[in-house]
């Protein structure tokens, strides 16, 4: 049992180890209370204010910090009212007791408090009750890692910290339909939604592989990008300018499997190794023959992204005098 108070009676401090616990000389039992046996003697504990009232038999069961200090072995510290003072928090104090008594106790459901459990046990040596809170909070973390989390980008700087941030390789969506400064073609707001929709399906398919991120904030309307040990590999564009009646518009794609292909040749970047030579041969990531060594074809594939866009007209009208037609890929 325990119990709240405003604290023990004011008195002198003093170190030493009570022979026996419990009543005080001279005082009488309560009926019905009278010890059958020392280990059953009443102690009583102030916990950093909190007071709780326990038996030897409970507090030297295990091998604990308590059993050391109520077995004669550690000095104590109690005050005039016979209160014995343990300078830690009583927040998690009686579970602790429970614990003693029973061999188990229901852990709380906040990870904070499993954690503030866990010192308390560290720190009395209970060693059952430190492996349950241990193993509690690794199956917390297990479940919080099952969990799909999509960060949103809000900034090239963050951008950059979460790809320096992460070894795993990294999918990127920008989706911006306010950048737009045409009309726009009667499928193009299907096909964004599709493009936000496959987005979705990848990243629960992928979580556990792959970090998908969702940037709302950039200079294109709808623009995939793959990263695979910090740089960028692949971009793929879905976007472009067509002419309906003499006026612009812009249409959306939809390039379903350019965007399922660059996502599993991604994968190829997973580990911490490296690419296989062999896996990014089979997805086109390394040029087959040719005199090329290996080291100049590492080399030259550090700087090269496979980019696929939707060419953006350019018409009569907008050259400049003199220029030739030109295509912005």
């Amino acid at each position: 049992m325990s119990a709240e108070a405003s604290g023990p009676a004011a008195g002198a401090l003093s170190l030493e180890v009570p022979k026996p616990w419990g009543l005080e000389p001279g005082a009488a039992a309560a009926p019905g209370l009278q010890p059958q046996s020392p280990n059953s003697k009443y102690v009583k504990l102030n916990v950093g204010g909190s007071l709780h009232y326990t038996t030897l038999r409970t507090l030297t069961g295990q091998d604990t910090l308590l059993k050391a200090m109520f077995s004669g072995r550690a000095e104590v510290l109690t005050d005039a009212g016979g209160w014995v003072l343990i300078d830690r928090s009583g927040r998690h104090f009686g579970t602790i007791l429970n614990y003693l008594r029973d061999g188990s106790v229901p852990l709380p459901e906040s990870a904070r408090e499993l954690g503030e459990l866990l010192g308390e046990a560290r720190y009395y040596l209970v060693q059952g009750l430190i492996e349950d809170c241990q193993l509690a909070l690794q199956q917390k973390r297990e479940t919080l890692s099952q969990l799909c989390l999509v960060p949103m980008v809000t900034s090239p700087q963050e951008e950059q910290q979460l790809l320096a941030s992460t070894s795993k390789p990294v999918v990127k969506l920008l989706h911006n339909r306010s950048n737009n400064k045409y009309s726009y073609t009667s499928t193009s707001d299907d096909n964004l939604l599709k493009n936000i929709e496959l987005f979705d399906k990848l990243a629960l398919r992928f979580h556990g592989r792959l970090l998908f991120l969702k940037d709302v904030l950039g200079d294109e309307i709808c623009c995939w990008s793959f990263y695979g040990q910090g740089r960028k590999i692949a971009e793929v564009c879905c976007t472009s300018i067509v002419y309906a009646t003499e006026k612009k518009q812009t249409k959306v794609e939809f390039p379903e499997a350019r965007i399922f292909e660059e996502t599993l040749n991604i994968l190829i970047y997973e580990t911490p190794r490296g690419p296989d030579p062999a896996l990014l041969e089979a997805t086109g990531g390394v040029a087959g023959g040719g005199g090329v060594t290996r080291g100049e074809d590492e080399e030259n594939r550090e700087h090269r992204v496979r980019r696929i866009h939707v060419r953006r007209h350019i018409t009569h009208d907008e050259r400049p005098h003199g220029q030739q037609i030109v295509f912005k890929d």
